[in-house]
C-alpha cells in the first residue's frame, strides 16, 4: 500500500505552483498522445548532478520527435533554481529530485504537430528520497518478465519518452513477482535492461553492461560509471547478454539517476552469485558517490 506522494513543487510554463494547483490542459498533446520527452535529475549538496549530460540527452530524444526545446540549457537551469527555491530544496541537506518534461504543447485533435506551435516545459521538484540503507547492503530480486523491449523501429528506445506504457507494463509484472524491477529483453531475446534502469552483470571481475544497439536507454548514470570504473581500475564495457549470462554472473546491480547503483542478488527463484552484494559492485557504488560528490562539491567561502 502506497502513502499519499511526498508533496512536489510544480513550474508549469513558468508559473510555480504547490502540486494541488499545478494543471495543464486536457488538449496537451503530451496527456492525448504522449508526445513528449522528459529527463529525472537528482541534486548532490544541493547541485543538479551531470546537468549537462541530461540536457543532451534531453535534445536528442525532442530532435527525434521533431520536437523543438524553446529554452537554453542557461535558462532550464534557471527554472530549475527557481523552483527548487520555491520548494525549499537546493542544499546539501534537503537534496532534490527533479523532472523535466516537454510536450508538443496544446492543440487540436490531430497528429499534425503544426497544430501545436507551442512546446509545453513542466518542471516537479520534491525531496530526494534515497532507497532504504537496506537496498544496498542486502540486494534485490527481480525478474525477467515476458513483456519485451519496444522494437527500434516503433517507438526507438533512444527515446526518453513520456509515453512509457511499455516500460509500465513490464513493471507491473514484476510486482506481481514481488521484485524490485523488471528486466526486459529485445525482439532478439537478448538482454535489454530493466524497467527504470540500466542492467550490468560482473563477470571475471569485469562489468559488463548491455550495448546501446541491443534497444535500450543510454542511461546517464550507465555512461558515467564507464569514467568511475577506469578510475577505480576496474574495466566496465558492453556485451551481448542473454538469461544465462545474468543467471551464471559473479555479481549484478542495477544503475539509474534516483538510485545510484543498486545490488541484484537474485532473479527470480535463482540467487546470483553468493546471494549477496558482491565486491565489484561494492567498489564501484563507493567509486560513484566519490566521484558526484567531487563534481558537486561547492567551493568553501572564504572569510
Amino acid at each position: 500500500m502506497y502513502s499519499l506522494p511526498m508533496a512536489a513543487t510544480v513550474n508549469v510554463n513558468g508559473r510555480v505552483s504547490d502540486q494541488e494547483h499545478a494543471v495543464i490542459s486536457i488538449f496537451d498533446h503530451g496527456f492525448l498522445y504522449g508526445e513528449g520527452v522528459y529527463e529525472t535529475l537528482r541534486t548532490y549538496n544541493g547541485e543538479p548532478f551531470l546537468f549537462g549530460r541530461h540536457m543532451r540527452r534531453l535534445r536528442n530524444s525532442a530532435g527525434m520527435l521533431a520536437l523543438s526545446i524553446p529554452l537554453t540549457d542557461t535558462q532550464i537551469d534557471a527554472r530549475f533554481r527557481e523552483t527548487m527555491q520555491a520548494a525549499g530544496l537546493g542544499s546539501a541537506e534537503r537534496e532534490a529530485y527533479i523532472r523535466i518534461l516537454v510536450t508538443r504543447g496544446i492543440g487540436e485533435l490531430t497528429y499534425d504537430p503544426a497544430a501545436t506551435p507551442t512546446p509545453s516545459i513542466v518542471v516537479i521538484v520534491k525531496p530526494n528520497v534515497d532507497p532504504p540503507k537496506d537496498v544496498f547492503e542486502r540486494g534485490v530480486k527481480v525478474s525477467l518478465v515476458g513483456v519485451v523491449r519496444n522494437h527500434p523501429a516503433t517507438v526507438n528506445p533512444l527515446i526518453k519518452s513520456n509515453s512509457l506504457l511499455n516500460n509500465a507494463l513490464a513493471m507491473q509484472e514484476a510486482l506481481r513477482r514481488g521484485a524490485f524491477e523488471g528486466v526486459m529483453r529485445n525482439y532478439k531475446g537478448e538482454l535489454a535492461e530493466c524497467t527504470q534502469s540500466n542492467l550490468f552483470i560482473v563477470k571475471d571481475g569485469a562489468a559488463l553492461t548491455p550495448p546501446i544497439d541491443a534497444g535500450l536507454l543510454p542511461g546517464i548514470t550507465r555512461e558515467f560509471l564507464f569514467e568511475i570504473g577506469a578510475t577505480a581500475g576496474i574495466p566496465v564495457r558492453e556485451a551481448v547478454l542473454r538469461d544465462e549470462d545474468l543467471l551464471g554472473a559473479d555479481e549484478s546491480f542495477l544503475t539509474s539517476t534516483t538510485r545510484e547503483l543498486v545490488p541484484i542478488v537474485q532473479v527470480d527463484d535463482r540467487k546470483i552469485g553468493k546471494g549477496t552484494p558482491g565486491p565489484i559492485t561494492r567498489a564501484l557504488l563507493e567509486a560513484f558517490r566519490l566521484g558526484a560528490n567531487a563534481l558537486t562539491a561547492r567551493p568553501a567561502t572564504i572569510p
